[in-house]
């Protein structure tokens, strides 16, 4: 046999492993496009409800419920102070209250809920879908509205015997509300 003939021969059972080896990886991956990863499950109505909330400045979609002050601290004591502190200052988190005199200065702003957030309706959505961490939507719509309630006291924006719920929260006028600029929608 030739090395012309060796080599030719050689050069088609390649071409021939090669043209196999493809074919079989099209039919199987063609075959595995036709199934469906086995990935988790499909969420049921309930839990796509429960993550379903974008609350408005103005309270479009704030859920039934209510919270006092006297109830709000009994749930921040319990899963809120270990990290943002005593009424809400002097904890590894972020402070929440207990800054006054910042609204609008030039340097050393401090952001609170009571001088920063522009709405109190942010404050419900904020606790409600990030807090308290790492067990993140574990709080009832009455707990988040008392915590809210909490919150809104401790930064002296609310009286002490003030309920907080889907009618009162968005008429709670924020004391830096008018330095935000409101976004135009178009």
């Amino acid at each position: 046999m030739s090395m012309r003939s060796h080599s030719m021969r050689c050069h088609s059972i390649r071409c021939r492993i090669l043209c196999a080896s493809a074919l079989t990886a099209m039919v199987a991956g063609a075959a595995m496009a036709q199934e469906k990863p086995q990935l988790g499950r499909a969420a049921t109505p309930e839990e796509i409800e429960s993550w379903d909330i974008t609350v408005e400045p103005n309270g479009a979609s704030l859920p039934r419920g209510s919270g006092t002050v006297k109830q709000g601290e009994a749930v921040y004591v319990a899963k809120c102070q270990a990290c943002h502190g005593e009424k809400g200052k002097g904890g590894s988190a972020l402070a929440l209250a207990g800054v006054k005199g910042t609204i609008g200065a030039k340097s050393a702003q401090v952001k609170t809920v009571g001088t920063f957030w522009p709405y109190a309706t942010t404050i419900f959505d904020y606790v409600f879908t990030s807090m308290p961490f790492p067990d993140t939507k574990s709080l009832t719509h009455d707990e988040t509205y008392a915590v809210t309630a909490y919150l809104l006291y401790v930064n002296e924006i609310i009286g002490e015997n003030d309920v907080i719920n889907a009618e009162s929260l968005p008429k709670v006028k924020m004391p830096n509300r008018e330095n935000f600029i409101e976004h135009i929608k178009e």
